[in-house]
């Protein structure tokens, strides 16, 4: 029976963590396995045409929570680390990173199209190496040329939203740090040339979980009798169309705006509802579609707005409600229950070692409490890229996106470089 309140016993589920580590910590592993097969070759869009030969994509680079940290957090004083097994053992080193998956997660996979890019124009994927962690980082401004990842597990839009996990870096931290990065361009470029790096890049922003998980779903400060959740999402909605644009400002043009996953149907909430045979909780989700309607309309709104921008919103949570809903066509066998974790649904307590996990991710839609596998981290990035099982993104995908060359005047260079 669903509950009437969006109570969080935050400091009940601190204290079991830490109690769960402990008393996991000395479990073995039972198999690492790697799944090479690809189980998500049949298109629901095969008759979509190929748009035109893009054109090269010097970099990308990730703003974010864990939806796409790459190993921020192993950094940080922080219960959000991704650091230890099972994490990571199907990925391409079959070691944890500080990824929030068992593999992948969506950037890497659009790295990997990135990156073919440079060795064939005419071929249709790309190509650059993985974004590293900016912490992570050699500080070669070479290496920084060909992309970083920004993004923090825990992070909100909203700076505290996270805060009682540990140290994270906030929305508006991993702007500053981009602006570092900016400076760092100039100095060693020229101005002209970092200008020009900067309007070709691709910026992906996949933030904004956080804001309801940790924040306004347990009703901290008691934010829901202030803000009905349509006045917080525009809230959400007006910081990130302002750190946008400061991105443009400083010469952003290509921007990708992930919306929201249906988190009202990952395990987590499934078990604090007591969910009835694995049915999503809707007033969570509810919440979330709002988010992502407000979203898609403050990017058309920043189209008309900023000069030469190509801003575009995909919908992670039609993407992974397709999958939802036709999983049998995307091969899932498991799409309540988490591949690793306890209790019901596996939603208890998150994955603190490998005896807690499935053998097979392969055939869950979701890897612990509130993260994907990186099956679904890969059917989501071929959305992003072509639209290849569904069209998430609006008013073009990414691939279409890259194949437009930015040309920036001479009176925006100036502009650019008076700010910088």
């Amino acid at each position: 029976m669903e509950s009437s309140s969006f109570s969080f016993p935050c400091i009940q589920i601190i204290t079991l963590l830490i109690f769960s580590h402990t008393m996991f910590s000395s479990v073995k592993p039972v198999a690492v396995i790697h799944f090479s097969e690809d189980l998500y070759t049949r298109s629901r869009n095969a008759s979509v045409s190929p748009p035109p030969p893009p054109v090269p994509v010097p970099a990308l680079y990730v703003i974010g929570d864990s939806s796409v940290d790459c190993g921020t957090n192993n950094f940080l004083g922080t219960l959000a680390r991704a650091d230890h097994l099972p994490y990571g053992r199907d990925f391409d080193t079959h070691r944890p990173t500080g990824r929030f998956s068992n593999g992948r997660v969506p950037v890497d996979f659009l790295d990997e199209v990135l990156d073919e890019m440079s060795k064939c124009l005419l071929a249709l994927r790309l190509g650059l190496p993985f974004a590293p962690s900016y912490l992570g980082q050699s500080g070669s401004v070479q290496d920084m040329m060909r992309g970083l990842n920004y993004a923090s597990a825990g992070a909100g839009i909203i700076f505290s939203s996270g805060s009682e996990l540990g140290q994270h870096i906030s929305f508006s931290q991993q702007i500053q740090q981009v602006m570092d990065t900016f400076q760092q361009f100039i100095l060693t470029m020229g101005e002209h040339a970092a200008a020009d790096h900067i309007s070709n890049s691709v910026f992906y922003i996949s933030i904004g979980t956080n804001d309801f998980i940790h924040y306004y779903l347990p009703d901290v400060s008691g934010v829901q009798s202030k803000f009905f959740a349509w006045m917080f999402t525009r809230f959400l909605a007006q910081t990130m169309k302002q750190e946008i644009k400061n991105l443009y400002n400083a010469n952003v043009r290509r921007v990708v705006v992930m919306g929201l996953a249906p988190i009202g149907c990952a395990p987590y909430y499934l078990w604090q509802y007591n969910s009835q045979n694995g049915e999503c909780i809707k007033p969570i989700n509810n919440v979330i579609l709002e988010f992502n309607f407000v979203m898609r309309y403050t990017v058309e709104e920043l189209n008309k707005e900023l000069v030469d921008a190509n801003i575009i919103f995909c919908d992670a949570y039609a993407g992974s409600m397709d999958i939802l809903k036709n999983k049998d066509q995307y091969g899932f066998t498991y799409t309540d229950t988490a591949c690793c974790g306890l209790g019901r649904y596996n939603g208890w307590l998150m994955c603190l070692s490998s005896g807690m996990a499935c053998r097979n991710a392969t055939n869950h839609l979701w890897w612990d409490q509130f993260h994907p596998t990186s099956a679904v981290n890969e059917i989501l990035a071929e959305n992003v890229w072509s639209g290849l099982h569904n069209k998430m993104c609006y008013p073009m995908n990414m691939q279409q996106m890259v194949a437009q060359r930015v040309k920036m005047s001479d009176d925006v260079i100036n502009r650019f470089l008076n700010q910088a």
